[in-house]
């Protein structure tokens, strides 16, 4: 394959994702080769132009890159261990959901085999893919992400952070865990605000303007983190704690759980209680890191 060629691609593993992902490429006039363990999920995609495959095996005959989407890290090794003589000397990218050690297990699974690896992580659901907000963390062999990077960026935005194949799911996890503390939070809020008639969209509206808003607050608060100096004489642990304590009465008045916001307040009170009430909420970086004194 040279510089301008389109790379023939394998995609094992059609669930939304992986369907979405080989659609991509097919559209992009990339010779596609797909393969699902249950029948009938390739129907659209062979419409579309791809070419199925009876077996893995099978489907990374003449591939230049193979990619898994596959449900686990279980299900990785189990679809490629048999094949595996098969993809020595080919170029294999998982982006299957596994973490940052499964990731790194897997790396050195592939380099014992002369396989080129390249780990990713998706920061996109499927309709995203192909479009202008999609975004894939690689880490791996760099080589393979050099290489077909120009195929890549067909995906979305692609993004390279360095040889340890465990970095970019480490990053993939720490940005979900961010987003589905988000989404978390605004159910809850939801909940609380539908008692007094407000419909969900409403709440949307003003809910997505005010977190925007928040969110320029997070580089200040990554300068405190680095700097290791929570010292905070405007907003510390005790300007927040009467607010916190309120959130919680007017739960429990609504009805609504605390299975959200409970853990928070928890957060705040155990600084309080270890002695930091005048240090900030990013202290609760340490908390989390087990570094409570």
């Amino acid at each position: 394959m040279t510089a301008n060629e389109q790379a023939a691609v394998t995609v094992l593993g059609l669930g939304p994702m992986g369907r979405a992902i080989a659609a991509a490429f097919v559209k992009s006039g990339n010779h596609t080769t797909v393969w699902n363990r249950t029948s009938g999920k390739d129907t659209e995609l062979v419409g579309l132009g791809a070419v199925p495959a009876a077996d893995p095996a099978a489907a990374t005959v003449g591939a230049d890159l193979v990619i898994t989407v596959l449900s686990d890290h279980a299900s990785v090794h189990a679809v490629l261990d048999p094949i595996a003589e098969r993809l020595r000397g080919k170029a294999l990218i998982d982006l299957t959901s596994t973490t940052p050690e499964e990731s790194r297990e897997l790396g050195e699974w592939a380099a014992a085999r002369d396989i080129a690896f390249l780990d990713g992580g998706i920061m996109a659901v499927p309709p995203m893919i192909g479009g202008p907000g999609a975004s894939i963390l690689y880490s791996g062999t760099g080589e393979v992400f050099d290489r077909f990077r120009p195929d890549l960026e067909k995906l979305g935005s692609a993004d390279y952070f360095g040889a340890d194949t465990g970095t970019a799911a480490l990053y993939d996890f720490a940005l979900l865990a961010g987003m589905y503390s988000m989404f978390a939070g605004f159910f809850h809020g939801t909940a609380m605000v539908r008692t007094a008639g407000v419909t969900a969209a409403s709440f949307a509206r003003r809910a997505a303007a005010y977190i925007t808003a928040m969110a320029e607050l997070l580089p200040a608060y990554a300068a405190v983190i680095d700097s290791g100096d929570y010292a905070d004489e405007i907003q510390p642990a005790r300007f927040h704690k009467p607010a916190f304590d309120a959130i919680v009465r007017a739960s429990r008045d609504a009805g609504v759980a605390l299975d959200v916001i409970g853990p928070v307040k928890n957060l705040i009170d155990r600084q309080i209680a270890d002695g930091r009430a005048g240090e900030g909420l990013e202290r609760i970086t340490e908390e989390l890191a087990g570094n409570r004194r």
